[in-house]
């Protein structure tokens, strides 16, 4: 081989050396990598494997829950309960269950003590909790007819959450289905004072904010409190897994279906399994609610709190009816409010209710103007506006909320010492259930209404009301004559005809 072979060879040995080194780097970091990936799956593994043990053993060493009976309890302690509290409970099964009367018969049941913890604050359960508690706790379906404020975020929230901590599972095994952001961050509210104490997790989801947190948030929840539009979207794009629900929970199923979500309601309890438990809260019975109930319940029991067909006032409210010129209301109403938060009520939350959007806005404006500090609540505020406005108002930041009747109903706002009619509502179920936003939980309350002679057609049944709640009727109201139709149904009055309600109804928009 003469010299410049030997040059040749020699300079394309060293020019590959590179290359080899380069792929032998290369080698060596690939099976780092791969090492690294197996010590971290078999890391998981172990940690999966021992977390599911202590789970296991977790499991185990609670007392499953099993519904106690009072002994002590006589059929007629269960007839005067029920007939002190106006209390009807059709079970199609006769199963007899007895109420739970005291918090002691429900920690008999062994629920679960940190969950026991929570609600000893309250002196005994509410009539909704009292005949709801040992039905879910059997494991019965069941139906509440009930207004907000009866306690019933506990009533399917105890026997709820005891499940999933009796489960021992880290699945969602809880969903709750609201028909509006506000009733479904007060429920999620609630539901987290037993969610924070049993380290579960529980999540809100509803529109008009980012899907992304949600989403990261709902895989890690045992309990999710949603909107229908918002659960279908995280549904539809696999966000969200329903298969493992064991506990499913309608709220204000009426409202819902009056809003229009029939069908998604209908997808969503599809989606979930069939031997799960479901609860549905509903204010009135009627036709596409049954539908619903006879579908997707299994023999429900239905419980009915308060005289659902003839309609009356709580008689702890001290109700005051001024006959006003329309012209006159807004000052008649800057009058009032001076009159209620004077000297030691300066305190004192009052609640005013407007009847339509653009009235409550202008009235907002007027208050505003006056050097009222007032929080609002109507259709034409965005949903941070309205959380604000509606957070302001409980912690006592701000102490006078004006709302409508849309944008307010179902609210649970507690400690109102005064409800303000500004404007008459449409109908004397609306006034009734306006002026009971006060006088809860055993406490008196005022409930002030300016009456024109727009709604002189509503003054039979508004007498009526006062009159059956041993309130006085003024003489300027008892002008407009006592002539009322009869009422004939709890929903739907004295024309109510079972017609087809798959019908569309015309739209009607109100300022």
């Amino acid at each position: 081989m003469s010299k410049d072979e030997i040059k040749d060879k020699k300079r394309k040995i060293e020019s590959e050396e590179p290359s080899l080194k380069k792929k032998s780097k290369k080698d060596k970091k690939d099976k780092k990598e791969k090492k690294d990936k197996k010590d971290k799956k078999e890391k998981k593994e172990k940690k999966e494997k021992k977390e599911k043990k202590v789970s296991e053993e977790v499991v185990a060493s609670i007392e499953p829950t099993k519904l106690y009976q009072d002994p002590s309890i006589s059929q007629a302690d269960v007839d005067k309960f029920l007939q002190e509290n106006e209390v009807t409970v059709e079970d199609p099964s006769n199963l007899s269950i007895k109420p739970t009367l005291s918090f002691s018969s429900l920690a008999a049941s062994k629920v679960d003590s940190r969950i026991m913890k929570c609600i000893s604050k309250f002196d005994k359960p509410t009539p909704i909790q009292s005949i709801a508690w040992p039905y879910l706790i059997n494991g019965n379906d069941v139906i509440g007819v009930a207004e907000t404020g009866s306690g019933k975020t506990f009533a399917f929230g105890v026997p709820a959450i005891d499940h999933i901590i009796k489960s021992g599972s880290q699945d969602l095994k809880v969903l709750v289905v609201s028909p509006t952001r506000e009733l479904a961050t007060q429920i999620y509210d609630n539901l987290t004072v037993l969610t924070n104490a049993t380290n579960l997790k529980c999540t809100c989801v509803y529109g008009g904010v980012s899907k992304d947190e949600q989403r990261s948030r709902v895989k890690t929840s045992q309990c999710v409190v949603a909107t229908p539009g918002r659960l279908l979207d995280l549904l539809d794009e696999g966000s969200i897994n329903l298969s493992k629900i064991d506990y499913l929970i309608l709220d204000e199923a009426d409202r819902m279906l009056e809003k229009g979500f029939e069908e998604d309601i209908k997808k969503i309890m599809r989606s979930t399994k069939q031997d799960k438990q479901t609860l549905m809260f509903t204010a009135t019975w009627p036709k596409e609610v049954r539908e619903i109930a006879a579908n997707f319940m299994k023999n429900p029991v239905k419980v009915s709190i308060g005289n659902r067909d003839e309609l009356s006032a709580n008689k702890r409210i001290t109700q005051i009816v001024e006959v006003v010129d329309p012209r006159d209301k807004e000052s008649k109403l800057i009058q009032l409010l001076r009159k209620y938060q004077s000297g030691s009520k300066s305190n004192d939350k009052i609640l005013i209710f407007a009847l339509y959007k653009k009235e409550a806005s202008r009235v907002e404006s007027t208050l505003n103007y006056k050097g009222f500090k007032v929080a609002a609540l109507h259709g034409d505020l965005n949903q941070q506006q309205r959380s604000s406005a509606l957070e302001s108002f409980k912690n006592g930041d701000c102490n006078l909320l004006l709302a409508t009747d849309v944008a307010a109903r179902g609210l649970d706002i507690p400690n109102v010492k005064v409800v303000i009619n500004l404007t008459f509502p449409l109908t004397i179920e609306d006034y009734v259930h306006r002026i009971g936003r006060t006088g809860r939980a055993g406490l008196t309350g005022i409930s002030h209404t300016l009456f024109t002679d727009h709604e002189k057609h509503l003054a039979g049944g508004l007498m009526n009301i006062l009159r059956g709640a041993d309130q006085p009727v003024p003489e300027d109201l008892l002008k407009f004559g006592s002539h009322t139709k009869k009422k004939a149904h709890s929903a739907y009055g004295a024309f109510f005809k079972d017609v087809d309600m798959n019908k569309k109804a015309k739209k009607i928009t109100f300022d």
